[in-house]
């Protein structure tokens, strides 16, 4: 599995914080390769980063970091959004309903999910913490639909192990 990581951060792209979400994110997931890149808080440096992940870096999984909040800055869905094919909610809709039983903010959560072409994109939170509760969420689920995305079918009782 090939993952690819963006960080979508004004600070973290302007060298003004240092990313840790990113990070997390390598260290809760094995995979065969990663790709990692930090992008501002501008739709069009996104959907650029997701589509290049997915389609020129063969991604199978693309994980994005910050920019699901209130803020008007925070347009990762947005981005997101534009370059899939297909949303997948129920993904979201299970990151909010249980990262809500930790922190109740999690509600205010726009984050999404969806899939371009054989390939898996998740929003994550920017939290480096709230990144470690999510792949905890999602570890069970994300082989069994990667396995989907790519053969057309997969074994609904088998799940794959991801670590």
């Amino acid at each position: 599995m090939k993952v690819g990581i963006i960080t979508v951060s004004d600070k973290g792209f302007n060298g003004e914080r240092d990313d840790l979400s990113g990070p997390a994110i390598r260290q809760g997931l094995a995979a065969d390769s990663f790709e990692y890149i930090i992008v501002p808080d501008e739709i069009p440096q996104i959907t650029a980063a997701v589509i290049n992940l997915v389609d020129v870096k063969n991604c199978d999984l693309v994980l994005t970091t910050g920019g699901t909040g209130l803020s008007r800055r925070d347009v990762t869905p947005e981005a997101t959004r534009q370059v899939i094919d297909r949303e997948i909610p129920g993904i979201a809709e299970i990151i909010r309903f249980e990262s809500y039983k930790m922190k109740p903010t999690a509600a205010l959560s726009r984050a999404l999910s969806g899939s371009r072409g054989k390939s898996l994109i998740i929003n994550l939170p920017g939290s480096p913490k709230a990144v470690k509760e999510c792949l905890a969420i999602l570890l069970p689920i994300i082989p069994h639909a990667l396995e989907i995305l790519e053969k057309g079918s997969a074994e609904c009782g088998k799940i794959m192990a991801l670590q």
